[in-house]
């Protein structure tokens, strides 16, 4: 009994020991040998595996970046010009940078202007309740105030306003990774341009119904009346679909548009207040020449 065990075991054993042999020798004969930049290059990486440069993970991008001629189409938006730089030094190549951009919603209607119409008893979220029903209110195109751009953000950048019902983007956390973009069902979420002092003036608005109908469901919707459009001097604004579109890249941030819009639907941020203007009262007095003629004169009063 104990010769059958003493063999079984080195039977088994020298088995194994081939066997291991073997897939050696196979795995050194297949190996695919893997660039050394790519470590190089993943360790420059933020390794924030969000998936915003339109890679699964920091690795896949590091892997494109090294097999690519050149950086077409490749940026990690979390690193930046500053990462993407230290990338272009591991691969002897010129850096590709461009402006930071930041998450903005598109959409002002908090519970005050938009009132609610209907009510959902169901799951709690966003994608769920937009493919049963268009929304609690009369605009199908608003938030739903679910938060699943809350849950996707992996930066703290998002929050839900409770008082509003709608998810606030902070500006110094927000990496522009795109996940709060894609996690929208309702597509409100656009990456603006980054200014100076996080200054910027976008159309809060994607409601494409006309402006009576817009107007009915949301006080600040835009109505599609053009004013915006007609005084821009730059050509950032765009009329489409009854709604006006502020492109980032070409506004000045002049500010011209954002009073001319009769339902407040253009936000303005990180501006500083304006300036009163200054009115001016006349009044009428008489007054007599040398010649004795009795004329009237208007006397200008600045009121400060």
């Amino acid at each position: 009994m104990n010769t059958v065990i003493l063999y079984t075991i080195l039977s088994l054993s020298g088995l194994g020991a081939t066997a291991a042999i073997v897939l050696f020798f196979v795995a050194q004969k297949f190996r695919v040998k893997e660039d050394p930049r790519i470590d190089e290059v993943e360790e420059a990486l933020p390794s924030a595996n969000c998936g915003g440069c339109g890679f699964p993970g920091c690795r896949n991008f590091a892997e494109a970046c090294v097999k690519s001629d050149d950086f077409e189409g490749l940026y990690c938006p979390v690193g930046g010009n500053e990462t993407m730089r230290s990338v272009a030094k591991i691969l002897g190549r010129d850096a590709v940078e461009q402006d930071p951009r930041v998450a903005v919603l598109r959409c002002n209607g908090s519970c005050d202007v938009r009132p609610q119409t209907t009510y959902y008893d169901g799951t709690a979220t966003c994608v769920i309740a937009s493919a049963l029903y268009g929304g609690d209110t009369d605009c199908q195109y608003g938030c739903l105030g679910f938060g699943d751009c809350v849950e996707v953000c992996n930066f703290d950048a998002l929050a839900m306003d409770l008082t509003t019902g709608l998810p606030v983007v902070n500006d110094v956390n927000c990496t522009a990774c795109g996940a709060c973009v894609k996690a929208c069902p309702k597509d409100l979420f656009e990456l603006r341009k980054r200014a100076k002092k996080d200054r910027k003036i976008y159309v809060a608005c994607r409601n494409e119904d006309k402006g009576g109908i817009a107007k009915k469901s949301c006080e600040v919707a835009c109505i599609g009346c053009s004013k915006c459009f007609k005084v821009c001097p730059f050509e950032a604004i765009t009329m489409e679909n009854n709604l006006a579109f502020i492109d980032a890249d070409k506004c000045k941030l002049c500010r011209k548009c954002v009073p001319e819009c009769p339902t407040n639907s253009i936000l303005e941020i990180g501006f500083p207040p304006r300036k009163e203007k200054v009115e001016v009262a006349t009044e009428e007095k008489k007054v007599k020449d040398p010649n004795g003629t009795v004329s009237e004169e208007i006397i200008k009063n600045k009121e400060e």
